[in-house]
Parts: structure tokens; C-alpha cells; sequence
């Protein structure tokens, strides 16, 4: 492995922690309209919980999406 390889790697792992923070974030502000947790209405709640389960499952796909793109 040469350093460019080694370079790209870290900044690979570290920009998918940074996207996937944000994303999270993002849906905590779609759903929950900027609000806290405390502040959101059980509904919001719910639409908040709703959308990190999409998100996760979004993610889920990405990957076995990546490794069938593998074979």
C-alpha cells in the first residue's frame, strides 16, 4: 500500500462519518421542523423515529447494493 492509497482511505472513512452524521441530523430537522426532542409532539416523534428507520434502511440497501455490484 502506497501513501496515496493509505491518504484516500482515512479520507474515505472520514467523509462517510460526516455524511452520515448530517444525514442524521437532516432528518432530525425534516421530521422534527428544528425542534428538540422534548419539544416535538408525540407525532413528531413518531415521523422522527419513522425517518431514522429509513435512513438506516437506506443505508442497509447502499450496502448490499455495493456488494452485489461486487460479484
Amino acid at each position: 500500500m502506497n501513501v496515496e492509497q493509505v491518504i484516500n482511505m482515512i479520507m474515505r472513512m472520514f467523509l462517510r462519518k460526516v455524511v452520515n452524521k448530517g444525514m442524521d441530523v437532516g432528518i432530525d430537522r425534516f421530521a422534527g421542523k428544528g425542534k428538540t426532542g422534548d419539544e416535538m409532539s408525540p407525532d413528531e416523534q413518531q415521523m422522527a423515529k419513522q425517518g431514522k428507520q429509513a435512513v438506516r434502511r437506506a443505508r442497509q440497501a447502499a450496502r448490499v447494493a455495493r456488494r452485489v455490484g461486487k460479484l
